[in-house]
């Protein structure tokens, strides 16, 4: 015989006693359930023998089909029988058997059963009350997760029945009224039953003995009435303690001796022996199942290893089999153990090295905030004195002298701002802004920025808007600003006696999306292609042999990294000595509704200017003089203090409309006098004037109680409208 044939001749036999066996134990199955349900029969009319003589032959079967939560049910039910016999030991044990077996097959309904007899174990024979409440939560637990409602409610009774047990009465209240409703409309007779029985012992704990005597006379109606007479004899209990509480001794002696005669009836001697005897059978059963299973199991394997000696040559090779395997696994295991120990040195040394770069990075980013404060500190007292020397003389207006001079200031505070910007894309911590903005605005904000490099070099530019691009349109107008402004300059700079051309088109509309195309031309000296590819790199200058175009190599990283944070790429298109295109686009969100919303942005008036009295604190005697002449240039006035102890001296001696704070300062920084100053409960407006940049101060500039910041160097008109909208914000206020 071949292996194909033996293989095919093995799965047929296979098949043909699996599909007998799982007939045979189906029968087996719906008998043993057949026995469980005359047993719960039995027990509801008390007849506690029979029901237990059912009990056990169910599980003697559920054994011999080693059926783990019929096994379970069978002990649940004898469980029950003996603790309403009051053999609460006996009780308890049994439960226990039948939990061991419901966690082998996890099953929720079960689970729910067996908590809630648990509880009524320690519970009604006065065991350990709270331990019983506890065995009823767990049981709710499961009741509600198999969303069984009559479940729900029968633990919610026997809860509430615990809780007044130990005079719990309003924890107990809880429990009935979230199901009492939902009972008395849709509840079986004795869940009805339960509920009045509760309700009476509530109401006659509460003084309330006629609406108590309603409830356990309808309990004992409904009791009477479906011969439930082990609830009856519960109900009389209950009587009895009810007279006895509001001082009725005949009707309490009355319902003593109905308990009395009910008793009797219900829990005789015979029964009780007879009960203590089954135990004991039931036990000396259990050791035969198990001793005739082990015994019956043996017989199987020794029959069926007689009758093949096929399967011993199998299970030899599958003994062979698993020993490679095993030995396989082993040289796996040393191998895995070698890589693992491998594996965690290289992660040591890579944690070292993140340790390493974190730090690096840290001192680096403290070094960048350190120096562009410094750097720019001075550059507000050049930016400022330059401007204060055109004021005071016109006739130096035009000098090339004074003209040279800003530019370079300018430069200089441009380059400040790319480091700070290059380290903060760098480290994630550019996030874009939505503003309504106009591009038209922004674009000829830009064309008067870069009016002096184009003059410079004798250069044209040209801007051409698409008319079809709306007026306003929501984004990070600052992000688009920085990346034109940094290509334009760019190509006048690298432009003579040329032209430089700055377009915007709209390509295409996605809904409320508006995708437009930048693109920046010029005439000038042109890429060659092998640098192409490097100039969007930190740092990178192409090398240029006829003149020296200065620059730190920051401008087009800039713009690469910005572009990519609006989810876009910039594009180029270059030839040496012909001209370079750059070119990106960009979606903005257009908005009709906000649109009509927009308050044009309206020149500060400063007619009224004069009435307004500024506190400057500033211990830089350059800045004091810049800020001075500023400030009485739109003819208010101010008072300069050196440091913060004399501004709580100024105010409390003065009135100021607004105060302007610089932050780095000794003996008390900006930030703690602004908190003195709260303290005090002056609410003056108080602008923050620093060299560092804002993103780094502006959360503790606020918690210290400062209103605005403002950046030095900075533009007088700005410093204007920051001043004028910060009073009017504080006389609206008043």
């Amino acid at each position: 015989m071949n292996k194909e044939k033996l293989l095919s001749l093995l799965l047929v036999l296979l098949c043909s006693f699996f599909s007998s066996h799982a007939q045979d134990k189906k029968a087996a199955k719906a008998q043993i359930k057949k026995l469980i349900d005359s047993a719960v029969v039995d027990f509801s009319k008390s007849e506690y023998d029979k029901a237990l003589e059912h009990s056990k032959k169910a599980l003697v079967q559920s054994f011999a089909i080693d059926d783990h939560l019929l096994i379970a049910q069978s002990y649940n039910t004898i469980g029950v029988i003996f603790n309403e016999c009051s053999e609460s030991a006996k009780a308890i044990e049994f439960y226990n058997k039948a939990l061991v077996y419901t966690k082998k097959v996890n099953n929720d309904k079960m689970f729910n059963w067996i908590y809630s007899n648990l509880g009524s174990v320690y519970y009604f024979n006065d065991i350990d009350v709270p331990k019983g409440i506890n065995y009823y939560k767990k049981a709710l637990y499961y009741a509600v997760k198999i969303k069984d409602t009559a479940q729900i409610e029968y633990t919610k009774l026997n809860l509430a029945s615990a809780y007044f047990a130990i005079k719990k009465y309003d924890l107990g209240n809880k429990e009935i009224n979230d199901v009492k409703q939902q009972i008395f409309e849709k509840g079986s007779e004795e869940a009805k039953m339960s509920l009045h029985l509760l309700l009476g012992i509530y109401d006659s704990n509460n003084n309330q003995k006629q609406s108590g005597e309603q409830h356990y006379f309808e309990a004992k109606r409904i009791a009477e009435q479906n011969q439930f007479d082990s609830y009856l004899i519960n109900i009389y209990e209950n009587l009895v303690r009810h007279y006895k509480l509001h001082n009725d001794l005949p009707k309490s002696q009355l319902f003593q001796q109905k308990l009395d005669s009910l008793n009797k009836v219900v829990y005789s001697e015979d029964k009780i022996a007879n009960l203590k005897k089954a135990a004991t059978q039931i036990e000396l059963q259990e050791y035969k199942i198990q001793l005739a299973k082990i015994e019956s199991e043996n017989e199987k394997h020794q029959k069926i290893l007689k009758e093949s000696k096929l399967i011993v040559i199998l299970f030899i090779v599958i003994l062979i089999i698993l020993l490679l395997l095993l030995l396989t696994l082993y040289k796996n295991m040393k191998l895995r153990e070698q890589a693992n120990y491998e594996l965690k040195e290289a992660n040591e040394a890579l944690i070292e090295a993140k340790e390493k770069a974190e730090e690096a990075s840290q001192l680096k980013s403290q070094f960048v905030s350190t120096i562009t404060h410094e750097l720019r500190t001075p550059l507000y007292g050049v930016i400022g004195i330059t401007n204060i020397i055109t004021d005071e003389h016109k006739e130096l207006v035009n000098s090339p002298h004074l003209k040279s001079l800003k530019f370079s200031a300018k430069y200089l505070l441009s380059l400040v701002n790319d480091i700070l910007q290059i380290n903060k894309i760098e480290e994630k911590r550019v996030v874009l802004e939505n503003h309504i903005f106009n591009i038209a605005d922004e674009i000829t904000t830009i064309q008067n920025s870069v009016e002096y490099i184009a003059d410079k070099n004798n250069n044209k530019l040209t801007i051409e808007i698409d008319t079809a691009i709306p007026e306003f349109l929501i984004g990070d107008k600052l992000r688009l600003s920085q990346i034109i402004m940094n290509l334009v300059s760019n190509a006048l700079k690298f432009t003579k006696n040329g032209e430089v051309t700055l377009t915007a088109d709209l390509k295409e509309v996605v809904d409320k999306t508006y995708f437009i195309e930048f693109k920046v031309k010029d005439t000038g000296v042109g890429i060659a292609k092998e640098d192409q590819d490097k100039i969007f790199d930190k740092f990178v200058q192409i090398e240029r042999k006829e003149e020296d175009y200065q620059g730190t190599g920051l401008g087009l990283s800039i713009v690469s990294r910005l572009i990519q944070l609006f989810d876009s790429e910039i594009h180029l298109e270059s030839e040496e000595n012909v001209g370079t295109t750059f070119y990106f686009t960009i979606g903005f969100e257009y908005d009709a509704q906000k649109s009509q919303e927009i308050i044009n942005n309206i020149e500060v008036d400063l007619s009224d200017a004069h009435l307004c009295n500024i506190l400057v604190v500033e211990d830089n005697k350059i800045n004091q003089m810049v800020t001075k002449k500023i400030i009485q240039n739109s003819n208010m006035t101010c008072t300069i203090v050196d440091d913060g102890y004399a501004a709580i001296v100024a105010l409390e001696r003065e009135r100021f409309d607004l105060i302007l704070m610089d932050i780095n300062m000794p003996l008390i920084n900006g930030f703690e006098t602004t908190r003195k100053i709260r303290e005090k409960g002056i609410d003056v407006p108080v602008i923050a004037l620093t060299a560092f940049d804002k993103q780094e101060v502006t959360e503790e500039a606020l918690s210290a109680g400062m209103n605005d910041i403002m950046v030095k160097p900075f533009e007088p008109s700005k410093l204007f409208q920051v001043i004028s909208n910060n009073i009017k914000n504080k006389e609206s206020v008043d």
